[in-house]
């Protein structure tokens, strides 16, 4: 079973590679409302919400620099530029706002 699953992890790691960056890609809609289309909209988003996705990104980016892995800091690492782009956005244009 443990061959089984090592195999089919090491076949799935370019994938993973891959669909960790979605997640930023996915951001950039909601980066280009923020900053030049619906900026008046901006008291609707969370800072807090924004700011933990903003943590959690480098959080995961420092574990997967520790491992080497660039399945995890990648993505991640992009993730965390992404979220921070947002967080700033909102601070920029409403402030502080929960």
């Amino acid at each position: 079973m443990k061959q089984w699953l090592n195999r089919i992890g090491k076949a799935l790691e370019p994938l993973m590679l891959v669909m960790g960056l979605v997640s930023p890609v996915a951001t950039i809609p909601q980066i280009v409302k923020l900053y030049f289309t619906h900026s008046e909209h901006a008291g609707g988003l969370s800072i807090t919400t924004w700011g933990m996705y903003t943590m959690i990104a480098l959080l995961w980016t420092i574990y997967g620099l520790y491992h080497q892995n660039p399945t995890i800091w990648v993505g991640n690492g992009f993730g965390f530029l992404a979220y921070l782009v947002v967080v700033v956005g909102i601070f920029i244009r409403v402030g502080w706002t929960f």
